[in-house]
């Protein structure tokens, strides 16, 4: 679907699941969430520059595509992040369901926040958000089975 990069907004319990998305070569932007396994060896895949594995902690702030993005696990922090109006798109994990929203920031503006649910099916269906940081249009798809 073209996609040119990931970015996972915590509860990865077990790195070595990682393995099946490497080989696609796109980089893989992550932070931790409060499952989060067995965070040693997902710092030390994430240091094998082969990996292309940008790990963040608890929270990560970058630039892609000329849009500031933030990553953080829970929603409360990301609609908070979102109301300051520093960046373009805040996600978040954590809630196990589904949410593309606008959020108005103290600029006046929108910030867009993020959600793409559960891509496990735990306690909802299995989904994941694709978009474009061109457009900022992301829509939520089921994970295929």
């Amino acid at each position: 679907m073209g996609a040119q990069a990931v970015l996972h907004c915590g509860d990865l319990v077990a790195p070595s699941t990682l393995h099946a998305i490497v080989p696609l070569g796109l980089p893989i932007h992550l932070i931790h969430g409060n499952n989060s396994g067995d965070v040693f060896n997902l710092h030390r895949f994430a240091q094998a520059a082969e990996n292309r594995v940008h790990y963040y902690g608890q929270d990560g702030s970058f630039t892609l595509g000329q849009r500031r993005i933030f990553i953080v696990h829970y929603p409360h922090y990301a609609r908070a992040l979102a109301l300051t109006g520093d960046y373009d798109l805040v996600c978040n994990g954590h809630e196990h369901r589904a949410v593309v929203e606008r959020i108005r920031n103290v600029r006046g503006e929108e910030t867009l926040r993020i959600d793409p649910g559960t891509v496990a099916g735990v306690s909802a269906p299995a989904t994941y958000v694709f978009g474009d940081l061109q457009t900022l249009e992301f829509a939520i798809r089921p994970v295929p089975s």
